[in-house]
């Protein structure tokens, strides 16, 4: 008997054939399709005959997890000890999965806020627990009465998407302040932070669990240098957290895939010391502004993108059709491939939204929104 017998073929990759079918313009998957840094790829050429194609160290590269240590100091202000609270992770998503499951037990719950990501629900399911599924409030904010109300005595762990994927949103100080104020009342509850979208960010800072004295010490952080760098297919991240956490989770870890490619972390070492991460940020804000002022005057409405490289848009003024629907419509139609909102959510809530991806050229950003301005 499978423990995923409802988990459906993903919008993704349904969305995605659907736009090679069609030769739409694919804004849909959450991937780069611009070329990688010039230096990256130096480093690599530079490096791959070189003695580094064996195992690393079950926790990761000693000089990777010594530069991710020197980026949490000067980007969070806060002291990580390589050796016990760092963990290299094949991408975020085994990052989560692994924490997830090192932590949830049968019958337990755990909260999870849509619209999410989905990779959590499937692997609390995995797990033997129980999602909760808590929903946003209309403008995509953390509805903190709705979160208190759903946690009791089986809650284990609350996954928070900082900055928000599919939405774009980005917690406040106040967000932050109002959760601490409950979770002292529910001091064993965990917190899986995904923060993969941390360097991604626009209008205001990014506020990471990081800098959260109240809350550092039962969190969980998952960031991702596939995000990060804009180099998804490498599928390397990384989970920071405090060692009586990290210590189990590498149990897990190391029969999950014992350790991460070799390759890539050696390049990512080595990168980190001529990348510059504010310079990433102003690349995506120059191509959100780009996206956003194409289609500013088309008749979707934009919703407040704070971060990441996703814009949700609104298309009442075109349609009425359930968002689904309207996303085929819109790629077998009019040759653009989006991700509908609904399918975020548990209930499918449908408030007629969709998700484009602007982390592509600038080409493809003007030859997308060309179409998107006839509708």
């Amino acid at each position: 008997m499978s423990k995923l017998p409802n988990i459906p073929t993903s919008i993704f990759s349904v969305m995605s054939q659907l736009a090679n079918e069609h030769g739409a313009i694919n804004l849909s998957q959450g991937f780069p399709n611009f070329p990688e840094d010039e230096r990256l790829l130096q480093i690599s050429e530079s490096i791959i005959r070189e003695n580094i194609h064996q195992y690393t160290p079950m926790a990761g590269l000693p000089s990777l997890l010594e530069k991710i240590a020197n980026q949490t100091l000067k980007q969070y202000d806060r002291k990580v000890i390589t050796s016990t609270e760092i963990l290299i992770t094949a991408g975020a998503t085994q990052g989560v999965f692994t924490a997830i499951n090192t932590f949830v037990n049968q019958g337990d719950e755990v909260l999870i806020l849509d619209p999410s990501y989905n990779s959590y629900e499937p692997s609390v399911l995995v797990a033997g627990g129980k999602s909760v599924r808590v929903s946003l409030n209309e403008d995509y904010t953390p509805n903190f009465n709705r979160i208190e109300s759903a946690i009791t005595s089986k809650t284990k762990m609350i996954v928070i998407n900082n900055p928000h994927n599919p939405t774009g949103r980005i917690w406040t100080e106040q967000d932050f302040e109002a959760l601490e104020t409950i979770l002292e009342k529910h001091p064993k509850i965990l917190i899986l932070a995904d923060e993969v979208y941390e360097y991604i960010t626009f209008s205001q800072p990014h506020i990471s669990f990081n800098t959260r004295p109240k809350l550092v010490e039962r969190t969980i952080i998952a960031s991702s240098f596939g995000k990060s760098l804009h180099v998804t297919g490498w599928k390397v991240g990384y989970l920071i957290a405090p060692e009586k956490l990290m210590h189990e989770m590498k149990k897990v870890h190391q029969f999950l895939v014992f350790s991460v490619n070799s390759f890539s972390q050696h390049v990512i070492s080595r990168y980190l010391d001529v990348v510059d991460f504010n310079e990433i940020s102003k690349m995506y804000q120059r191509k959100r502004d780009l996206f956003q002022n194409l289609i500013k005057d088309s008749r979707f409405e934009l919703m407040p993108c704070d971060g990441t490289y996703f814009q949700v848009v609104n298309y009442n003024a075109i349609s009425n059709t359930n968002d689904v629907d309207f996303a085929k419509e819109l790629i077998q139609k009019h040759g653009v491939a989006s991700i509908p909102i609904s399918v975020f959510y548990a209930d499918q809530t449908d408030k007629h939204m969709l998700r484009f991806c602007f982390a592509k050229t600038d080409e493809t950003l003007i030859a997308a929104a060309e179409k998107l301005c006839k509708l």
